[in-house]
């Protein structure tokens, strides 16, 4: 049982509400026949194709170029993650990544680019993938070391390691962050599309975790690459990064957000049929002590990431700082209502195949992966002081 009530927020519009509608519809009636964790890479294809001819995928990509909005709209893809996340991790995890792997070319690329990439991803022909983090650079990205170095005027060589990159293997192109050395640090850094089928780039390593889906390392061996294929100038990759982040990372908290609320839906099944000393298990104070909980827990990551996204969505140029929250906030609180629920569900929250046994092992990554909580502190509390010292400028100069 669907709960969609938090679809009369003014956070949404009537169209969010038809595509919520689309997006559960599908979930219910495709997903239990595509996704299985033992076969992630054929269940991700199968997924990805099903999306694309649901149409669901063009969400993930502009109106000029397939998509379903002018520009990418963040509570579209917070819906559908949501959705496909309380049903099972595969189905989020296929839809995420065709935003995701396209985010960087939707924001930076060129026309060419854009009208070579988006469509196919947009109908789920193709398989797209973002590779940033390194065995020695993942929060850091300033310390990436995988260098693009200029192969004649056309040209650059892209040598290097990529790790934990989501969709590898099984991808058909990638957004490659490489140091280009425009300038020390974060300012020399830029981002290439790279074709799988490019001679010298290699899958080093597939990497199994506990919620399985197609991780992997990349091995980039002098891959040539046309400057053409570069978003953005050259020195713009640590700001085509962020700001594709700005927009994904809402998204994670969607995706945990999705989790929770099937974890709660498990635990009132679960506690108000079983029977315990001749009564529900719902009517044990204790019980609903953690209830109460869990819905409180539910409702603050919900208003947290809806309204993150309706901030960027209304126009903001950056919410750097929102999504921080929403993803922080959300993610733990997931992990908090799962624990829960598998407690409740005593022996049967940690038998092998039960749902709240899943989503255990789903819900974890996510306070890691994209910024795990601790950047997010970071984050969040360093924009608190910049926007204090702000307010006492401006105090200062109106004194």
């Amino acid at each position: 049982m669907t709960d969609k009530s938090f679809l009369d927020w003014p956070f949404f519009e009537d169209h969010h509400r038809r595509f919520a509608g689309e997006v559960e519809a599908f979930a219910r009636e495709r997903v239990a026949g595509l996704a299985d964790h033992h076969d992630v890479d054929g269940s991700c294809r199968a997924l990805v194709a099903a999306l694309g001819e649901a149409g669901l995928l063009k969400a993930a990509v502009p109106a000029a170029f397939g998509g379903l909005h002018e520009r990418l709209d963040v509570r579209s893809l917070c819906i559908a993650r949501e959705m496909l996340a309380r049903h099972h991790g595969l189905a989020d995890f296929a839809f995420a990544m065709q935003g995701l792997g396209t985010g960087s070319i939707s924001l930076a690329g060129s026309g060419e680019i854009k009208a070579r990439y988006l469509p196919p991803v947009g109908r789920g022909e193709k398989i797209a993938a973002f590779a940033l983090s390194e065995p020695e650079a993942g929060s850091d990205v300033a310390a990436l070391a995988t260098v693009a170095e200029p192969d004649g005027p056309d040209h650059v060589r892209i040598t290097g390691e990529k790790t934990w990159i989501s969709n590898g293997g099984i991808a058909d192109h990638y957004v490659v962050f490489a140091r280009t050395g425009e300038a020390p640090g974060a300012r020399g850094l830029s981002a290439f599309v790279v074709d799988a089928d490019a001679a010298g780039f290699s899958v080093k390593e597939r990497i199994e975790t506990t919620a399985p889906h197609p991780l992997a390392t990349l091995a980039f061996d002098g891959v040539r690459v046309p400057v053409a294929a570069r978003l953005g100038k050259g020195g713009d990759g640590f700001k085509v990064a962020m700001a594709t982040l700005d927009i994904f990372r809402s998204t994670v908290g969607a995706a945990a957000l999705g989790f929770a609320r099937r974890a709660l839906d498990e635990t009132l099944e679960h506690t108000t049929t079983r029977q315990l000393f001749g009564a529900p298990l719902s009517d044990l104070q204790m019980t609903q002590a953690s209830l109460a909980e869990m819905v409180a827990d539910v409702d603050v990551a919900a208003l947290l990431v809806y309204r993150a996204a309706w901030t960027k969505d209304m126009g903001a140029a950056r919410v750097t700082r929102e999504a921080a929250l929403a993803k922080m906030v959300a993610t733990e609180n997931a992990q908090k209502v799962v624990d829960r629920a598998v407690q409740l569900h005593g022996g049967h929250g940690v038998r092998t195949g039960t749902k709240v046994e899943e989503l255990y092992r789903d819900v974890r990554a996510l306070r890691i992966y994209e910024g795990a909580t601790e950047i997010q502190k970071v984050v969040i509390a360093r924009q608190a002081v910049a926007d204090h010292a702000a307010r006492r400028s401006a105090a200062a100069v109106a004194e």
